[in-house]
C-alpha cells in the first residue's frame, strides 16, 4: 500500500501530459502561403477521413492561423454496392470531424471506383481535382503518401494524381500553386503499437525540440491527439456503421494513425 499514493501520482501526471493533444512545426504545412491558408484533404473512400487523417483535422480547427479546411472524397467507396449509404456515413463523420457543410465533397466517378486491385489514373485524378483546387483557391493539398499507409492502390494513386495536377498549375500563368503534403506511412510494429507508439512520438518530438531548441528544417510536421482527440476519432469512425466489423474495433484499439500524423512534403521525384 505503501507505493500507491506513488503509482496513483504518476498515473495522474501521465493522464495530465496526455490528455491534451501536442503539435510540432505544423506551421510548415503553410508557409508561403496567403492567410488564412486554405486546406483541402484529398481521400480515397468514406472513412479514410478519420482512420488516417483525424488528429491533423481536430488539430488544425485550433490553430492559431485560423485555417480553412476542405474535403474531397475521390469515391463513394461502393466496392459492396452499398455506395449510397456511404455517402451519408461520410456526412455524419465529416459533422462530427467540424468540416463544413460547403467545403466537402464526394465524387462518383465511372474510372475512380473503389476497387483494391486497381491503381487510379493519375491524370484522371488530376482532371477531377483541378476545378476545386483553383475555385476555392486551395493553399496545401494533404493526402497520402505512395504507400497509402494499407498499401490500397487507390490510396496511393491519390499523391500521384494530385503531383501531376500540380505539375500542370505550375505551366500556367496566372495561377497559384497548392503545395502538396503526404501522411508518413510508418513501418508495421509502430503503426499497430497504438497508444505507446503516441507516447512515443510525443517524447520523441519534445526530445528533438529540447537538443536543437527549435525546429530543423527537416523536422517533420505531426500532430498527436490528446484524449478528447480520440474519443472524437472515434465517434466519427463509429459513424460509418457499414464498416464496422470486428478487427475495426481491433484498429481503433491499436492504431498509431488514431493519435499521430506525421507529413511530408511530396516532391515529384518520389513517385
Amino acid at each position: 500500500m505503501i507505493f500507491f499514493p506513488f503509482i496513483l501520482a504518476v498515473v495522474s501526471l501521465l493522464l495530465s501530459v496526455f490528455y491534451k493533444p501536442f503539435e510540432s512545426n505544423t506551421d510548415a504545412l503553410s508557409e508561403q502561403t496567403t492567410s488564412p491558408p486554405r486546406f483541402l484533404l484529398l481521400t480515397a473512400h468514406p472513412d479514410d477521413e478519420c482512420f488516417f487523417f483525424a488528429p491533423t483535422i481536430l488539430a488544425l480547427q485550433r490553430s492559431s492561423s485560423s485555417p480553412e479546411i476542405f474535403s474531397l472524397c475521390l469515391s463513394s467507396g461502393n466496392a459492396d454496392g452499398i455506395g449510397e449509404r456511404r455517402k451519408g456515413e461520410l456526412v455524419h463523420s465529416l459533422d462530427i470531424l467540424g468540416v463544413e457543410k460547403d467545403n466537402r465533397w464526394i465524387i462518383d466517378h465511372p474510372l475512380l471506383q473503389d476497387n483494391i486491385t486497381q491503381q487510379w489514373d493519375a491524370e484522371i485524378i488530376a482532371e477531377v481535382l483541378r476545378p476545386f483546387v483553383v475555385e476555392h483557391h486551395i493553399t496545401s493539398v494533404l493526402t497520402f503518401d505512395i504507400k497509402g499507409i494499407s498499401l490500397h492502390p487507390n490510396h496511393f494513386s491519390l499523391p500521384l494524381g494530385a503531383s501531376y495536377l500540380i505539375k500542370s498549375l505550375s505551366s500556367s500563368p496566372h495561377t497559384s500553386v497548392p503545395r502538396l503534403f503526404s501522411l508518413v506511412t510508418v513501418p508495421v510494429l509502430p503503426k499497430y503499437a497504438g497508444l505507446p507508439s503516441a507516447i512515443l512520438a510525443r517524447l520523441g518530438v519534445v526530445s528533438q525540440a529540447f537538443l536543437a531548441f527549435e525546429p530543423t528544417v527537416d523536422s517533420l510536421p505531426v500532430f498527436i491527439s490528446g484524449i478528447p482527440d480520440y474519443l472524437t476519432t472515434v465517434k466519427a469512425i463509429l459513424a460509418h456503421d457499414s464498416q464496422m466489423v470486428w478487427f475495426r474495433y481491433l484498429y481503433m484499439t491499436f492504431s498509431r494513425y488514431m493519435w499521430v500524423n506525421e507529413w511530408v512534403e511530396f516532391r515529384a521525384q518520389e513517385a
